[in-house]
């Protein structure tokens, strides 16, 4: 069963059917939402809005540990997240879907681990490719024959929030090997590991990032709206054969 974890611009999965909700409670407190189960194109699912419905928690309140933990606990066996993104490398503007392969991590004062406490062992993951292969080959050839365009690689770098960042920032960013901006693919990408879940993300492009592109003086509220809302209609054909394979992959 694939759970979709849903971010700005998708805190709705449309298309889902025979739904049902339901609150799981873990040891690590509450998650952002109820967890939503269903069908897409088919396919059995679980869906979690990222900042809950409503969209009332920021970045840096949603309670990662809780919603992968809640995901696992449901026994889902595999992740994909999607998210808004800042482009910085300039064949990233705004509509552009990416499929990253990499992470900065640029976040600070999250609980971003489960190994730590006196009653748990130091355990170093691995996460030289912090999105899972086979899963980010999926996606990509999920969107080929879905008939949408994706970029196949890119690094995601990871900022606090909520608010966005300086243009100063973005250079340096940019200076760091970052080709997109966003403000929530760390900690979840690395409880994904520590949980032993494949997790790739599916990156959309809302906006340029401070001072690129037609964010050179300011970034546009407005125009970000206007962008997801017209984006997310591809996302959801991504996502719809994805769970179909998904489907058709478990035994």
């Amino acid at each position: 069963m694939l759970a979709i974890i849903g971010g700005s611009g998708l805190a709705r999965l449309a298309g889902l059917t025979n739904t049902r909700r339901e609150v799981v409670r873990t040891p690590y407190g509450d998650p952002s939402c109820a967890l939503t189960f269903g069908e897409l194109d088919n396919s059995p699912i679980v869906f979690l809005a990222r900042h809950g419905y409503g969209h009332t928690l920021a970045p840096h309140e949603i309670n990662y540990r809780a919603n992968l933990w809640a995901l696992r606990q449901v026994g889902v066996s595999a992740v994909l997240a999607v998210a808004s993104v800042g482009g910085i490398r300039a064949d990233c503007g705004p509509g552009t879907l990416v499929v990253p392969d990499q992470i900065v991590d640029y976040t600070w004062g999250r609980n971003h681990s489960y190994f730590e406490g006196t009653d748990q062992p130091v355990i170093h993951i691995d996460f030289t490719h912090p999105y899972d292969v086979a899963l980010r080959a999926r996606l990509v050839g999920a969107a080929a024959r879905a008939g949408e365009a994706v970029i196949d690689g890119a690094t995601y770098g990871c900022t606090q929030g909520p608010r966005l960042e300086t243009a100063a920032e973005i250079r340096r960013m940019e200076r760091d090997g970052c080709d997109l901006v966003g403000m929530t693919g760390m900690p979840e990408a690395a409880l994904a590991r520590e949980l032993s879940l494949p997790y790739a993300s599916l990156a959309v492009v809302a906006n340029f990032a401070a001072g690129k592109g037609d964010s050179l003086s300011v970034v546009s509220l407005d125009a970000i709206e206007h962008v997801l809302a017209g984006a997310m209609a591809r996302v959801l054909k991504i996502l719809a054969v994805t769970a179909s394979e998904q489907g058709a992959n478990t035994p």
